[in-house]
């Protein structure tokens, strides 16, 4: 073969024939796994290994042009190799064509009608290494998108351990300073409470460590499973055959048991007279309900935000339709408000106050506002997250079913949301208002 030819075919990396050939941008082109683990392993913005240029695009279409190209040396290669005298069967003195799937021998097609073959399963040894590597590089894909699920998991596990200890600190300030409003009378519950909350805290702490420890162990399984399959995929077309064993059923099987996320939620721990004292400063709230582009889409950069990876990739709740905006017809800009909202049969949800004229004007994403204080939730998968807004934090709080109450107090610059159902704080922030707020709701209904 042309030395000029058999070069383009050659991977820079991996310096064997091209597997599940990709070109990038500068228009060099390597195998698929090669390039997956190197730019994996490499600084980003991504580059070329072999020139350098950086490349703005990670994800590329195979290069069916020289896939086939690689296809014909390879048959070629093969051709050769069985015509060659060590290869001609012995006993009928034919080529070798055929392959024994039973026991991964190469047979001419006399020896695979004899007795001793003929209840097994036999192909040519042509088609049998076009189906094996296919099948090979199918696994191969499939495990690299867990091994990048398996990744995603591990680095939120990694930031929600590391941002636990304070969480914990600000949830137990929160807490103790809810119950300085309240009846001194409550001491001993208080106790309990904080009490109750430390040992909660404390045990998921070691649920995220045991997580992450499993998930380490998990991503060196994989790869090491990943190189295996790549190295088998580079062999020569009858070493492939010859080699294949039980991989592809280990690979399946390794598939099978991923370690999943915590995603921890504290339990709602009930405050006596909470409810009560906001009940004091109840209002009647009346609703305009609207539906826009920017409300529709409101929760795919709260997503984007807490899932970190592209908006592509993240399956969406179905009948999306469903969502609308609605806006308290009253405004206010001064006193103690109190209402409940029931968000019992949403998926998405979120409830607070805002300056509507503001917020629409800017054209801000929740993210970004300053002129919008809710407290959201966010279902993705089977689990749902609350965060607040001005700053976005994440609450590790379960879920409220049914009405959440939401207080707004202009003259300690408060707002506060509650859990009416078991009478528990969600979240109390402090907020500078200097502005006319209106009440805010926002669903999607199942």
């Amino acid at each position: 073969m042309d030395s000029a030819l058999q070069k383009e075919l050659t991977c820079f990396i991996c310096l064997n024939y091209l597997t599940d050939p990709i070109t990038i941008g500068c228009g060099h082109s390597f195998c698929r796994p090669c390039l997956c683990l190197s730019w994996e392993e490499a600084e980003t913005p991504a580059h070329c290994p072999l020139c350098r240029e950086t490349s703005v695009q990670t994800e590329f279409k195979t290069n069916i042009l020289v896939k086939n190209l690689v296809s014909l040396v390879r048959q070629d290669s093969l051709y050769q190799f069985l015509s060659s005298e060590e290869q001609m069967c012995q006993t009928h003195k034919e080529t070798k064509k055929m392959f024994c799937e039973e026991n991964k021998n190469l047979l001419c097609l006399l020896c695979s009608n004899t007795q001793e073959h003929e209840a097994h399963r036999h192909c040519t040894i042509k088609c049998a290494v076009e189906e094996y590597r296919e099948k090979l590089l199918k696994q191969m894909r499939s495990l690299w998108e867990k091994m990048q699920e398996n990744q995603r998991h591990l680095n939120k596990e990694r930031q929600i351990a590391r941002e636990w200890d304070f969480n914990m600190f600000m949830r137990t300030y929160l807490i103790r300073k809810e119950y300085r409003k309240l009846h001194p009378i409550l001491l001993e519950e208080e106790k309990q409470h904080l009490q109750g909350l430390e040992s909660e805290g404390e045990k998921i702490f070691q649920q995220l460590k045991e997580s992450e420890a499993a998930m380490v162990q998990k991503r060196k399984h994989l790869r090491e499973m990943y190189e295996e399959l790549m190295n088998i995929c580079h062999k020569p077309d009858v070493e492939l055959l010859q080699d294949l064993g039980d991989i592809l059923t280990r690979s399946e099987s390794m598939q099978l048991h991923m370690p999943q996320p915590v995603n921890p939620a504290l339990s709602a721990r009930p405050i006596t007279g909470l409810i009560d004292r906001f009940n004091q400063c109840q209002v009647e709230i009346s609703f305009n309900y609207e539906i826009s582009s920017q409300n529709i889409m409101m929760f795919d950069d709260v997503r984007s935000w807490w899932l970190r990876h592209d908006l592509q990739e993240m399956p969406f709740p179905s009948g999306r339709s469903n969502y609308s905006t609605a806006w308290g017809s009253q405004a206010f800009t001064s006193g103690k408000h109190y209402w409940e909202i029931d968000v019992n049969d949403s998926w998405d949800w979120a409830v607070g106050v805002c300056n509507k004229d503001s917020w629409i004007r800017k054209n801000c994403s929740v993210i970004e506002s300053e002129d919008i204080f809710l407290l959201l939730c966010v279902k993705e998968d089977n689990h749902y997250h609350l965060f607040t807004t001005s700053p976005m934090l994440s609450l590790y709080m379960e879920k409220p079913l049914g009405r959440v109450g939401v207080f707004v107090d202009f003259d300690n610059d408060n707002v506060s949301f509650v859990d009416v159902a078991k009478s528990s704080l969600i979240e109390s922030c402090l907020i500078p208002f200097n502005y006319p707020l209106r009440p805010f709701f926002y669903t999607g209904h199942t």
